[in-house]
């Protein structure tokens, strides 16, 4: 059934043009979906629905035309991401794509290659069909599609497919013992760290199983130890052109002495090409420090005790058996037999074994977050056909097996498409959100500094031209500066604090600005509870000014404020919260005689002032309407019940949201300065106000 000797490379090519449309038409659900939605589009296209996709989208944006050349961090994406970063600039550079078309759509042009290597795996073990539609079902799967849809313009385009192609040459160099072979592998090799070098313990896992196999199955094949040696060098951790010339010189070198050398003399080449890797590598080292990193959750335990941004990533989170299920594959009774699949796959083919890190790491997801079973992806998907065709096997009729395989086969895709018509995720930012964001550009120079939350760094860099001090990856020590300055209510230490930290920053060749002010874990370490009451003062000396500060107050992250707020709840001596948040958006449920009841659970008597929590009643002391106007001013209507009372309510009438605060958050600068709009003239200028956003100017 379905036998290699059917499709020459003119049907398999045409089977992957077929599953290459296929997955880009599919992604195009989500265009059809928000192409009509104005609040979607800036500069004539659609914006990007990922945060990450900002720090590459600056990257490029620096190439292209200079900007961002101020900002520290600009040249990481660069650094750490060539392949990425530069291919994107030559799209927008060369084509007529502009660089917002290219953001948009280079996720889906990019990731629905993962087809290719998908039925090249099939034609690998003769079955070019199992391939194909292992193709169609692995390129739309949940979670690869979350992760690679349109729009969302990040690494993950690259991870997967370069992961899986990788896999297919190291099968090729087992299934195939040409020695040209291994220069495909070495390539692929080569290549993968300058597209997404975090994955590289992936590529050291399948690469020490690939060695393995070939030592135990294949020990009497000379190539075998040909393409160790080959493979271990295009690893080594040395500069890239040494590895490329390396691998072209000693693999010429071979071709000309193997006949001379004998098996045991080429064990031992291949065994020292290995410990140099190992040397070079720092393999273990590697992937111990990847799985202590998403393990590791909470406060730290040397030095001063910040918070671990790790543990309020909802990607990182621990998750359900059924949500890994989902995500890899689209339904538990898939995962299932997707599992059942691989292992027959490797009964009958042992190789496949390679395979087992990336199957491994979906089901880490379990504990490690859903971010992981995206790598399981197209081995779920390749061995859950690969089960179908096996009881096809027993039809004798071979129509209805043809049949029965086809339909088997097509129904694993009827749940992943159901996922992506219902996947309807907005744009990073709305066009009014952005619209703030590039007044902010006109007023700021481009060496100036916007403080906010990490989640909205990259926007900001993006949109703004201005840098930050914390981002999406750079939300370590710093956030506890951002989430004091938000939360104090006194604002003499929130413009000291972002004054103090910017100066630190630039003046420290922009290290940690946490570590330096507070000299953390060295022996003359600062008590941070006695440095943070200092900064209170309005007499503060501060250093001198070399730019401006913004503080850029977004609603949107109304909703996460008890997040951000937990970063610099801490007293940094012990590692312990100061105190208990409350905080607590919400939307009216119902409203009757006066008994207002919300879908949190959260009950306000207006007529006498108090809030019922649980079980538990409290006073409230203020209940606030506010009411933003076109002009962006806030009109207050303010009712005092209980001067003694622990709570305050805010009505944000044109939100139609409440919040129930208590008293020392009321009097944040994030509440009195976004929600209320008061704030010291003496310290701060508003400079930017619409609902969406309120962005203020440091005076000090």
């Amino acid at each position: 059934m379905f036998k290699n000797k059917e499709l020459g490379w003119k049907e398999i090519s045409l089977l992957m043009l077929v599953a290459y449309v296929f997955s880009f038409a599919v992604r195009l659900i989500w265009v059809w979906q928000v192409k009509d939605n104005p609040n979607f589009i800036w500069n004539g296209q659609i914006m990007i629905n990922t945060n990450d996709g900002y720090f590459f989208a600056s990257a490029v944006e620096y190439l292209l035309n200079g900007a961002h050349a101020d900002n520290p961090r600009i040249h990481i994406a660069i650094e750490s991401y060539p392949g990425f970063v530069y291919i994107s600039y030559l799209l927008a550079k060369y084509t007529p794509m502009s660089l917002e078309t290219v953001i948009l759509y280079l996720p889906a042009i990019i990731s629905s290659l993962v087809v290719v290597p998908l039925i090249l795996v099939g034609k690998l073990i003769k079955l070019p069909w199992v391939g194909f539609f292992a193709a169609l079902l692995g390129s739309i799967a949940w979670s690869y599609y979350n992760r690679t849809m349109i729009g969302y313009y990040d690494t993950d385009m690259f991870s997967v497919l370069l992961q899986f192609t990788v896999l297919y040459f190291f099968l090729l160099t087992i299934y195939e013992k040409k020695d040209r072979n291994v220069l495909w592998l070495a390539f692929a090799l080569l290549a993968y760290p300058f597209f997404y070098p975090q994955g590289l313990s992936l590529i050291y896992a399948m690469f020490v199983l690939w060695t393995l196999y070939q030592i135990l199955f294949q020990k009497e094949e000379q190539s075998s130890y040909l393409f160790i040696i080959v493979a271990s060098i295009a690893l080594w951790g040395v500069p890239i052109w040494l590895k490329a010339l390396l691998i072209i010189v000693i693999f010429l070198f071979l071709e000309q002495v193997k006949n001379r050398l004998d098996n045991k003399r080429f064990f031992y080449l291949a065994l020292g090409s290995i410990v140099v890797f190992l040397f070079f590598g720092d393999v273990f080292g590697l992937i111990l420090e990847k799985l202590r990193g998403y393990l590791d959750r909470g406060v730290e335990e040397h030095g001063l005790h910040f918070y671990q941004v790790i543990q309020t990533v909802r990607e990182a989170g621990k998750i359900s058996w059924e949500t890994v299920a989902n995500r890899i594959i689209g339904h538990p009774v898939l995962l299932a037999a997707s599992l059942i699949g691989y292992i027959l796959l490797v009964i009958r083919h042992k190789p496949f074994i390679l395979a087992l890190p990336l199957i491994g790491v979906g089901v880490f997801a379990h504990w490690a977050g859903l971010r992981f079973t995206v790598y399981a992806v197209p081995v779920a998907a390749f061995s859950v056909i690969y089960l179908f065709y096996v009881l096809m096997q027993y039809v004798e009729n071979k129509k209805v097996a043809y049949l029965g395989f086809a339909i088997l086969s097509l129904l694993p895709l009827v749940p992943n498409i159901e996922h992506i018509i219902g996947y309807k995720v907005p744009t990073v930012l709305n066009k009014s959100e952005v619209q703030d964001l590039e007044a902010l550009n006109k007023i700021a120079n481009a060496k100036d500094y916007t403080l906010s939350w990490w989640d909205y760094g990259y926007p900001i860099w993006y949109y703004s031209d201005t840098s930050t001090l914390i981002d999406g990856s750079k939300h370590h020590h710093d956030n506890f500066i951002i989430s004091k300055i938000m939360q104090t209510p006194s604002a003499d230490m929130a413009v000291n604090l972002g004054r103090l930290s910017v100066e630190t920053y630039i003046d420290s060749n922009y290290s940690k600005i946490t570590d330096t002010l507070f000299k953390d874990n060295q022996k003359d370490q600062l008590d941070p509870n006695l440095f943070l009451s200092q900064l209170q003062s309005s007499e503060y000396k501060l250093p001198k000014k070399t730019r401006d500060i913004y503080l850029y107050m977004p609603y949107r992250m109304l909703n996460i404020f008890p997040t951000v707020a937990v970063f610099g709840n801490l007293d940094l001596s012990t590692g312990k919260a100061e105190r208990r948040i409350s905080f607590y958006p919400s939307y009216a449920m119902s409203n009757k005689n006066g008994i207002l009841v919300m879908r949190n659970g959260i009950v306000f008597d207006t007529k006498q002032g108090e809030i019922t929590l649980g079980t538990e009643k409290k006073a409230v002391k203020h209940f606030i309407i506010t009411q933003n106007t076109k002009e962006g001013k806030i009109i207050l209507q303010s009712q005092l019940y209980h001067t003694d009372g622990e709570y305050n309510v805010i009505y944000m009438k044109s939100y139609g949201q409440f919040v129930v605060m208590d008293n020392e958050i009321f009097n944040s600068m994030y509440v009195q300065m976004f929600l209320l709009g008061k704030y010291d003239k003496n310290l701060f200028e508003l400079i930017v106000s619409s609902p969406y956003s309120r962005i203020y100017k440091l005076k000090r």
